[in-house]
Parts: C-alpha cells; sequence; structure tokens
C-alpha cells in the first residue's frame, strides 16, 4: 500500500521504470552528499556524545581565530574585487565587441582555473625574488636579502583574483548570451550610442550574472587553501583554512572538534556570502522579455588591435610568464643555482618520475583516484540525470540542492565531515588513513560537476525513442542498455573529464585526508616546496600542467558533441 502511494506521489518509480538501479543511487547521493555535512554540524556541538558548546565557545575566544577570520575576509572580499575587475573587463570585450580569436582568448583567461592553486603559487613564488631564475637568467634578478613579495597578503590576493576571475567571466558571459537583443535594439533606435547602452541597458540587466559569479568567487576564494598556504604560512599570515591544517598538525583529545568548530565557522561565512546574493538579487526584478539572441559585437574600429594587444597582455602577464618562471625552476640541479647552458639538465623530471618515491606513488594514486571518480559518476550521473529529467522524480528534486552543499561548500569543510564520518569502522571496515577515504570526498565533492552536462543532455534529448522502446516491452534495463546510454553518453563523458581534470589537480581535500602511501600530486607538490625542495616541486608542476593541457584538449574536441555550453571555452 506504501508503496504504491509512493509511486503514484512520483517519491518512487515503479518496478519497470527502474526502481532497482533508484534505490542504490538514491542511498549514495544521502551517502555522499548528506552524511559529512551532518556528522560535521554534530560533532561541533555534540563533541563526547552530549550536548555542549564549550568547545566551540573556547574556539570563539581565542584571538588567533577572529586575526584568521579577519584576514578569511579580507583576502576573501579584495581577491574577489579584483576578479570581478578582471573576468568583467574579458567577459564584456568577448561577449559585446568584434574582438577576434575569441575561442583562443578564452581558452588561455580559463587556464588559470584549471591550474591548481599550489601551482598557481609556485609558479609566482618562482618568478619573483632574488633567487628567480628566470630574473637572474635575465640579469634582473633583485639583490640578496630582498623579501619576496608574493609572501605577503598582497601575493594571496593577487593570485586568489588571478585564479578565480573565470568565474566571474563564465558567469557574465552567459550573461550576455541570454541577454534579449531587442532592448538593445530599442535603446539605439531611440539614439543611444555604445557607450549609454552598455551604462543603461547591459550592465543593469547583467547584475544578477556579476552577483552570481562574485558569490561563487568569494566562496573560492574563502575556501582556497594552496595559495594562502604556500605564501601565508611562510609570511605568518594566517587564514582560516591554513588555521584548521595547522590544529589537524597538532596532537590532543579535542583538535578534531576544534576542526569541526572551525568548519562551521567557514560555513558560516561561505552561506552569508551565498544569502547576500540572494538579498541583492531580490531587491529588484531581473526578469527579461524576449528569447536570446546572437552574442553583440560592438565594432571596436581602431580601437581593436589596442584591446587585443591589452587583453593578450594579460594572458602575458598572468600565465605565460609565471609558467616560463616555473619551467626554467625545473631546469636547474638545485636551489640557488643559475641557469645557463653548463648547469641546465632534465635530470629532475627523471628523477621525479622513476626515482622519487612518493612522486611516483602520487602519479598513479592521483590518476587512480581521478578516473575513478569519473568512471563512478558517470555511471552514477546517467540514471539520476534520467530519474531527475525525464521521470521528474519529487525526491530526488527534493534532494538536488543538497547534491550541491558538498560542491559549493569550502572543501576544508568536506574533508573534515568524512574525517569524522570515517574515523571508526563502518560495518566493520576502515577507511580513515587510506587511499579510499580520499575517492569517497572526491565523489561527493564532484558529484554536481558530472551532473550538470547529464542533466543537459537529458534536457537536450527526445525521450521519444526511449518511449517508443517502453510501448514495444523494453524493460529498464534494455532501453538504459541501448538507448539512454548511448544517447547521453558524449554529456557524460565531458563530465566525468572535467571530474578527472577537477580531481587531478586537488589539493585542499586531499590535504587533510592523504597519509602515507596516499599521497596525492597536489600534496606532494606543497610538501616538496615546504621541505625546500622547489626544483622537484617545479618538475612536478609542468608535468602537471602539460597534462592539464592534453585534458583540455581532449575536451575541446570531446566538446563539438556534448550539450551546448558544457564547454566553457566553447562558444
Amino acid at each position: 500500500m506504501f508503496l504504491n502511494k509512493a509511486v503514484r506521489a512520483g517519491v518512487i518509480p515503479a518496478r519497470d521504470s527502474g526502481l532497482a538501479i533508484f534505490l542504490p543511487v538514491f542511498l549514495s547521493v544521502c551517502i555522499l552528499s548528506v552524511m559529512p555535512t551532518i556528522r560535521l554540524l554534530v560533532e561541533s556541538v555534540v563533541p563526547d556524545g552530549t550536548f555542549s558548546l564549550e568547545i566551540l565557545r573556547e574556539i570563539m575566544d581565542e584571538s588567533g581565530t577572529w586575526k584568521a577570520f579577519r584576514h578569511t575576509i579580507f583576502v576573501g572580499g579584495c581577491a574577489t574585487m579584483l576578479a570581478t575587475l578582471l573576468g568583467s573587463a574579458m567577459g564584456l570585450l568577448v561577449g559585446l565587441t568584434d574582438i577576434r580569436f575569441r575561442k583562443a582568448l578564452t581558452f588561455c583567461f580559463m587556464m588559470p582555473m584549471m591550474i591548481p592553486p599550489q601551482i598557481t603559487a609556485l609558479s609566482w613564488i618562482q618568478l619573483f625574488g632574488p633567487s628567480s631564475v628566470l630574473l637572474n637568467f635575465l640579469g634582473i634578478a633583485p639583490a640578496p636579502g630582498t623579501p619576496h613579495p608574493m609572501y605577503s597578503p598582497f601575493g594571496i590576493i593577487l593570485l586568489l583574483g588571478i585564479q578565480q576571475a573565470p568565474l566571474i567571466f563564465l558567469s557574465l558571459k552567459a550573461g550576455l548570451a541570454a541577454m534579449p537583443r531587442e532592448m538593445v535594439e530599442a535603446a539605439r533606435v531611440c539614439g543611444a550610442g555604445n557607450s549609454r547602452v552598455l551604462r543603461d541597458i547591459v550592465l543593469p540587466l547583467m547584475t544578477p550574472a556579476l552577483t552570481a559569479g562574485m558569490a561563487l568567487a568569494f566562496v573560492s576564494c574563502i575556501g582556497n587553501f594552496g595559495i594562502p598556504a604556500m605564501l601565508g604560512i611562510p609570511a605568518g599570515y594566517t587564514v582560516l583554512t591554513t588555521l584548521i591544517y595547522q590544529r589537524l598538525a597538532m596532537f590532543g583529545p579535542e583538535v578534531i572538534a576544534e576542526a569541526a568548530s572551525l568548519s562551521v565557522l567557514i560555513s558560516m561565512l561561505a552561506l552569508f556570502g551565498i544569502l547576500l546574493q540572494s538579498y541583492m538579487l531580490n531587491r529588484r526584478d531581473y526578469r527579461l522579455v524576449g528569447a536570446p539572441s546572437e552574442l553583440l559585437k560592438y565594432r571596436l574600429g581602431k580601437l581593436r588591435s589596442l584591446a587585443e594587444f591589452a587583453s593578450w597582455m594579460v594572458i602575458l602577464l598572468v600565465l605565460v610568464i609565471p609558467l616560463c618562471a616555473l619551467f626554467f625552476s625545473s631546469l636547474i640541479p638545485s636551489f640557488g643555482v643559475e641557469l645557463n647552458a653548463e648547469t641546465m639538465t632534465f635530470s629532475n623530471y627523471f628523477n621525479v618520475l622513476f626515482k622519487h618515491d612518493a612522486t611516483t606513488r602520487a602519479f598513479i594514486n592521483s590518476f587512480s583516484l581521478a578516473g575513478g571518480a569519473a568512471l563512478i559518476l558517470c555511471l552514477v550521473g546517467i540514471p539520476l540525470g534520467y530519474f531527475l529529467v525525464w521521470q521528474k522524480n519529487s525526491l530526488l528534486r527534493f534532494m538536488s540542492p543538497l547534491m550541491e552543499l558538498p560542491y559549493a561548500l569550502p572543501g576544508v569543510v568536506l574533508a573534515i565531515g568524512c574525517i569524522l564520518l570515517f574515523l571508526k569502522p563502518v560495518f566493520g571496515v576502515s577507511i580513515y588513513g587510506t587511499v579510499w577515504i580520499i575517492l569517497v570526498a572526491y565523489l561527493a565533492r564532484f558529484l554536481p560537476m558530472g551532473l550538470r552536462p547529464v542533466i543537459g543532455g537529458f534536457t537536450q534529448t527526445d525521450r521519444v525513442l526511449e518511449e517508443a522502446a517502453q510501448m514495444c516491452g523494453a524493460g529498464f534495463f534494455r532501453r538504459m542498455k541501448d538507448i539512454i546510454v548511448p544517447l547521453i553518453m558524449p554529456a557524460a563523458a565531458t563530465g566525468g573529464l572535467f571530474i578527472f581534470l577537477a580531481a587531478f589537480n586537488e589539493l585542499t581535500v586531499s590535504v587533510l585526508l592523504w597519509s602515507s602511501g596516499s599521497e596525492t600530486l597536489g600534496v606532494v607538490i606543497f610538501n616538496l616546496d615546504e621541505s625546500g625542495n622547489a626544483v622537484l616541486a617545479s618538475a612536478v608542476s609542468i608535468l602537471v600542467i602539460v597534462a592539464v593541457l592534453l585534458l583540455m584538449t581532449v575536451l575541446s574536441f570531446l566538446g563539438r558533441k556534448a550539450p551546448k555550453g558544457v564547454i566553457p571555452w566553447q562558444g
């Protein structure tokens, strides 16, 4: 009786509509998306089995907590403003003007977001300072003893702003693509020039897109670990993510509870950013009338060459030159040696690939974890997208915002939740301290990333073939194998490659979950730099960047068959 009512209400599907797959998929989503967050909240207020706010109160009373909190808000806010300036300028140029080579420019501008933050930080560390191989090679290095400019709040803000600018760019670019052209044409008919149209029509209509992008950028900034760790820890500048890392490195019975309380603090800060976005958008009505049309292409005339030069100069300054400094640093035998024809060597690459055990394990672990997460989430994403879009399952639609939770919250929050969830054996099996806990965290964090292209694929695909097969008596598994999977596979494969790329470069989650033998590439790069072995860290970083470029190239080719808008650097 209960099952029949649930089927009629759309809570669970009928037996011939995939009930046998729906139940394990639903349980998997609950475990991955909900359980770590709930366990984190419970630990912060019930640390020893009884309700108590004592540890949370102690954390709040410490001056170091509020100092890190102020630092987090400062660098997060300033970096978001910088990202908004860079991303908006590039988005308006690409989305509104007749600038040439827009696809190549978009691809290059997206690169800083695809490169791991610890590698971004390492490249800028190698670019400046008295020991810069590139500056010494050019003969313009500062005098020995000169303070390194990147070990400062300014350095953290600069790199966080550069890395998050593509989020603003993508959000603005999507908003411009959805803007009806009729409003702009009406303003032009009334005699408004391009600057007046931009000021009075385009920018006000882009408020939702900019606000959404800024909220995402702010949450990403306050949850970033790699850049504040590599630039802030040497300067004694602590933010909440690095404070949690330092607390977990200590010993004591209350360490986990303290880390959980700090994680809740970051979550509240991220929630504040999201609520502020909602408040700003609800103050006015931004609904548009009219169908989206082709992107506007303002003719820049004589200014086009200047705009193109400025755009490519930005790419040169924020991407090419720092990566060149990183590459030059990987060619010297040891730190402090000047690069010339006699000292140049590729032995660092041979060492990290074949002799350095931790690096070899890290390559294997990162490829295995990224590949495993991509494959599993592809397999889960197709039936999940089917139940969400084609069957419009009410239970999964209710769960949809919860699926986004592990991706929206800072990675350090998810990591602490997984530690708490798997610290004790589950059904007699313990995965804490193994590579499996990292895989579970990746599955939880990147589920939304793999699901979005799949949902787009189902939305843009006509269901007529599946309905015809069902009328001919084909069961759910037969329809899934012969019709649904072949139709949606290009979108699922695209999402899988995005997951592989993100997981392959991940640090914030794995730096809190790794143990000896389960190192990832992000952890190895961070540890090598922290231990003073910058040349090996540079070599590993260059290899990772090459892998990122190859993956982005594969995604570009695959994007021709994927749903429209899935590949962000394509039209």
